[in-house]
This record gives C-alpha cells, structure tokens and sequence, in this order.
C-alpha cells in the first residue's frame, strides 16, 4: 500500500491489525475547578509506575490516541492521560477556548492530580498549548516533548481563521459532521499506514462528535484555540525572546515527521530557529500521528531525551 493511501471506510476491519492494550489503562473522572472553565468532569488515564509522564493529545483525539505508546514507555513512567476540555470523556462547556485558558487548564489538571513538574509529551496541538505553558509557568513542567506541534502562522491557518469567522460556519460545520461521524473522523485523520484504521478507531473518535455540545467544542477549538492572530502573537513573543538572548524556560524537544501532511517540516525548522535551545529530532516515513504509525523510531528518538535531561 503507497503512504498515506486511505482504505474506503466500507473497508476497513472491525479491530485495527496490530492490537493496543488500551483496555489496561485505568479510568479516572474527577471534577476540576478553574476559572477558565469552572468546575469541570474531566476523564483521565494512567498506566505504569515510576516518575510521571503526562500525555496531552492533539486536536479532534483524546486520550486514546496515546495507545501504541502504553507498553513502550508504561514500562519505564507512570502515564498519565488526560482528556482535554472539550474532548473525550471531558465536559465541553460553552466558553472561550483561548490556547491560553486550555494551557492554563492542562497546569491546573497537573497541580490537581499531583504531578506538577512531570515530563510532559504533547502531540500537535497539545504540544502548543505546553509550548504556551512552559512560557506562562515554567514550574509546570520538568521539560517537554512536542510532537508535530502547529506553532506558527501559516496560510493554510490564515484561511481556517476566515473559514471559522464566516456566517454560518459554525451550523456547516456541524451539518458536515452530523451526517456520519464515523465516516467524517477517518476522512480527516491521516496515517502514513493507513492499513492501521479500524472501525474501532472511527467508533472512538466519533463519539464525543455526536452530541451537539461536543461538535460546539470542536468548533471552538478550530476558531479559538488555532486563532492565526493568537499564532502571529506567540511567534513575535519567541522571537522576541530569542533576540534578548533567553533560552527557552523548560528543556525542549521538537519531533517532526519528514512526510507529515498536516503540519508541513517547516514548522519545525522554524520553531527549531525561534528556540535555538530546544532539541531539533526528524522521523521518516512517519505521519503527523507518528505515535501511532512509526512508534519503535519515534520511541527510540524520545527516550534519551525524556531519560537524560527531564530531571524534575
């Protein structure tokens, strides 16, 4: 199968080829009160023993997008998986969905379960709002992995901020997504192995998308949280930083896939030149999900960092 060919969805297997253990994990709802988001039901996981590793997912996943990683390193950390507001498990409450409340949210959820100061692991847009956490409490976090985060201003997120202001778009989004959940998330998520995609995966993904709060949360997510001004901002304050010679407040490393559709390799050569500190790793023959389609090489690039240089 060529990369990131996608299988029909009339196709796919019921349970993906290469099984997850996600069935170990244990589950977790609690209620978490912050002035972004008031009192929250908020799901989380964990797995393991040892030294804390927070994973914070990215945009339309939740938690169960970490699957692939609970044996390699559930044997070394004690994982601990949030969902984020909005997502999964978690409440979706009608608010302002600035990167700045989400970020401040993903602190709070680490003060409230005891491990403030933890390696933390963010894949896309969950490594963004950490980038923006370490800026705004750099006690938060002992260092951070991110994964394929988005970062910086691109064309492709200028359109999506028109798109997301336009008239309407808020009731096209949901009409788009209400006629097939399940048929809408495989479209939109993109595997360099497609042959990894279950009805399982679509069924799981989906499911906070059937509700009419959880689509209003992920509309909020696509115009609040990935504002193009608020991206325009957070570039100028790393330059800016970078010009007054600071390094970045955390150890840093930043892990981008060669082949990645979603978030082209320039991120990452860019957001490598506005913190020269943080480490630069490249995975080939990944995808924005290398987690999930190339875990032994994204694995094998993040263990010596998270080992070596994230003493809390």
């Amino acid at each position: 199968m060529d990369a990131f060919q996608q299988i029909p969805f009339d196709h796919l297997p019921e349970r993906p080829r290469i099984p997850h253990p996600w069935d170990r994990v244990e589950v977790h709802q609690e209620v978490i009160q912050t002035d972004s988001f008031g009192a929250l039901s908020t799901r989380w996981h964990s797995l393991g023993s040892g030294e804390p590793l927070v994973l914070i997912h990215g945009l339309m996943t939740h938690a169960w997008s970490f699957r692939y990683l609970l044996e390699p390193l559930g044997g070394h950390y004690r994982l601990i998986l949030p969902d984020l507001p909005g997502a999964g498990g978690t409440g979706k409450p009608d608010r302002d969905y600035h990167p700045d409340r989400l970020a401040d949210w993903i602190g709070a959820f680490m003060e409230h379960v005891g491990v403030r100061g933890a390696r933390t692991l963010g894949n896309s847009l969950g490594g963004y709002l950490c980038l923006r956490l370490a800026l705004r409490d750099p006690g938060a976090m002992g260092c951070l992995v991110d994964l394929h985060s988005p970062g910086i201003w691109s064309p492709r997120l200028g359109l999506l901020h028109v798109a997301t202001r336009l008239p309407g778009a808020s009731a096209i989004l949901a009409a788009l997504v209400r006629r097939d959940p399940e048929r809408w998330c495989h479209r939109n998520v993109h595997y360099r192995d497609e042959s990894l995609k279950s009805l399982e995966e679509a069924r799981v993904w989906a499911e906070p998308l059937r509700e009419p709060g959880g689509i209003a949360a992920f509309g909020r997510y696509l115009r609040d949280t990935m504002d193009a001004t608020e991206l325009r901002r957070f570039s100028r304050s790393l330059r800016e930083r970078r010009d007054r010679g600071e390094a970045f407040p955390i150890p840093l490393q930043l892990v981008y896939a060669t082949t990645d559709p979603m978030v082209p390799p320039v991120v990452g050569r860019r957001l490598s030149e506005l913190i020269p500190s943080a480490q630069l790793c490249w995975l080939p023959e990944a995808s924005h999900f290398a987690h999930v389609d190339a875990v032994e090489s994204f694995v094998a690039a993040v263990a010596p960092f998270l080992a070596g240089r994230c003493d809390p």
